[in-house]
């Protein structure tokens, strides 16, 4: 049976996540990613929807739930640190059905790669720098390693994918600016209250305190147009542009700016979103951001992880015909995507309104989110769907060496 070797890029939420279904499939998965281990930085994920349903099969939900940051108020503050605004999440998350589990990124990440860890080879520290497909399968030219021959390649390796640039052409074909600039680094200084994320607001700005099971983090976002010689792994950049931002801010500004610029961990990016008109060329496809960046106000870890399910299961629906495959895969995941990616750009409005007014019409307005958020999961319920039920749970694989396949249940 061909088309059973599958490079995966990326060893983010969609790549692990990938790999864990293609062995389960009867695949052989490699994963290869360009960092020596996974990321550590970024702001708190959400875990809902199918997502939820994918990680309840692969045995980790009760992980994930372990791991929760036990938000249970999002606060919103002046200056001088008075509290303005209050959302009560607990009470949000009840109206919405009480099963989301929010999370840090990097305790997902590093569950996914406990789970998948058995099943695929991973190869970290190196990265794919030239890909040459044919009709038979594709030869895969890395940074550092030999050169390998893969049936098909994925793409899961994010906002700035390699597999896109190389398959499909430069980023900025793909990618839409939103308008805003993000960056989160880990904290280690006094914080608020267990349990609460604090935010401080000034016109297309936003300063926030969130906690998580690893320990606080700070949030920065901030307004502006995109800039033409923005470079993404460029930390010193990062810290300028922080500085021009933030630097005569209020609250605790000074204080997260500070530990911001020390840091060697900073996480910083373009708030984008990435629009294709097809994922896959070939023997090559696209996973998770790599293919519909949502970018920070789009459920990404979620989307990621149902994507990747969607895509082992059609794969393995006709193993010898790719084409077809990849063409139901992404049917069936754009139908999740495509209304997150317009949603964007709203849920980025109420975060960082531009206006002393939106401000105060956002602070005005929070104590009808509960009402509104239950209303729009009802909706989101009745279009988005469920995965299959006849898909079992696979039993925990005993540990090996290389790629294996986790055994079936008899």
């Amino acid at each position: 049976m061909g088309n059973r070797t599958v490079l995966v890029s990326g060893a983010g939420i969609a790549g692990m996540t990938l790999a864990y279904w293609l062995a389960w499939h009867g695949f052989r998965p490699t994963v290869v990613e360009r960092g020596l281990w996974q990321r550590t930085t970024g702001s708190p994920v959400d875990v809902r929807g199918q997502a939820l349903q994918v990680a309840e099969r692969m045995g980790v939900l009760a992980r994930l739930r372990a791991a929760g940051t036990n938000v249970a108020e999002m606060r919103f503050v002046d200056g001088g640190g008075r509290s303005v605004a209050r959302i009560n999440l607990r009470a949000l998350s009840r109206s919405t059905g009480g099963r989301d589990v929010e999370l840090s990124r990097a305790a997902l990440a590093s569950i996914l790669q406990a789970a998948s860890a058995d099943h695929a080879e991973f190869v970290f520290g190196d990265s794919i720098s030239a890909l040459a497909q044919d009709d038979h399968g594709v030869n895969v030219t890395f940074e550092h390693g030999r050169p390998r021959r893969f049936d098909l390649v994925v793409g899961a390796d994010g906002l700035h994918s390699a597999v896109r640039r190389l398959a499909f052409g430069p980023e900025q074909t793909y990618l839409r600016h939103l308008g805003l600039y993000a960056a989160t680094v880990p904290f280690d200084g006094p914080t608020n209250r267990p349990g609460e994320v604090v935010m401080h607001n000034t016109p297309g700005r936003a300063v926030a305190l969130q906690p998580s099971a690893e320990g606080p983090s700070a949030f920065f976002a901030f307004r502006r147009p995109r800039l033409a010689d923005f470079d993404h792994r460029d930390i010193e950049q990062h810290r300028l542009l922080l500085a021009a931002a933030f630097g005569r801010g209020s609250w605790r500004t000074p204080e997260l700016l500070a530990r911001a610029y020390a840091a060697e961990d900073l996480y910083f990016d373009a708030v984008s979103r990435v629009s294709m008109p097809t994922w896959s060329t070939g023997r090559i496809t696209l996973l998770g951001d790599a293919a519909s960046c949502v970018s920070l106000f789009g459920d990404g870890s979620s989307l990621a992880m149902a994507g990747a399910f969607a895509l082992a299961e059609e794969l393995a629906a006709t193993p010898s015909d790719h084409r077809a495959a990849l063409r139901r895969y992404e049917a069936r995941h754009r139908r999740l995507a495509e209304p997150r990616q317009r949603g964007a750009e709203q849920a980025s409005h109420l975060l960082i309104p531009a206006t002393w007014t939106g401000i105060r019409a956002r602070n005005a307005a929070s104590r009808l989110w509960p009402a509104a958020v239950a209303a729009g999961w009802v909706g989101s319920r009745l279009t988005a769907g469920n995965l299959p039920l006849p898909v079992p749970l696979p039993p925990r694989a005993t540990r090996s060496t290389g790629a294996t396949t986790p055994s079936r249940p008899g």
